[in-house]
């Protein structure tokens, strides 16, 4: 499994604790961005620098993730391509997207969007709190370690 990182709008906290999985748990993780980033040197963190562009760096990272990957991003489009493909979601508030549930969840999006376009106020996320890193970290640790135990015949 390698892990895939919507990087331009990923928050730091979100940053950071993939850093210390990739590096703990051995995995390749590759942040994808239009901009440059400040990376750790590690074997496991990779960076691909791509043109600035509306859906650029989605589009890579759809071209280049496999079944079986992570790929991490609060972009729902993003995630239904991933999704479609056999990839797993995870957003930085450590919601999983799947296919049990990406529909659904695209669908409360453009539903969300049409009332924002009508002129409905519908106000937006909360902000971003240890919470959510922490809730994000659990969901990633079980996801990762679910995969191994998987890859070893545990399951």
């Amino acid at each position: 499994m390698n892990i895939w990182v919507d990087a331009d709008a990923c928050p730091k906290s979100i940053k950071d604790i993939l850093f210390r999985v990739a590096i703990k748990r051995q995995v390749k993780i590759y942040f994808v961005a239009n901009s440059l980033l400040q990376l750790p040197e590690s074997d496991y963190i990779n960076f691909i620098l791509v043109e600035h562009g509306l859906d650029i760096a989605d589009n890579k990272i759809v071209e280049d993730s496999s079944e079986g990957d992570l790929v991490i991003t609060a972009d729902i489009p993003l995630a239904v391509k991933v999704v479609a493909k056999g990839a797993l979601g995870l957003d930085p508030r450590g919601r999983i997207y799947d296919k049990s549930n990406i529909g659904a969840i695209s669908d409360m999006r453009d539903f969300m969007n049409t009332l924002r376009n009508d002129g409905v106020v519908t106000g937006g996320p909360n902000s971003f709190s240890n919470k959510d890193s922490g809730k994000f970290a659990n969901e990633l640790d079980k996801l990762i370690v679910r995969k191994i135990i998987n890859r070893r015949g545990y399951a």
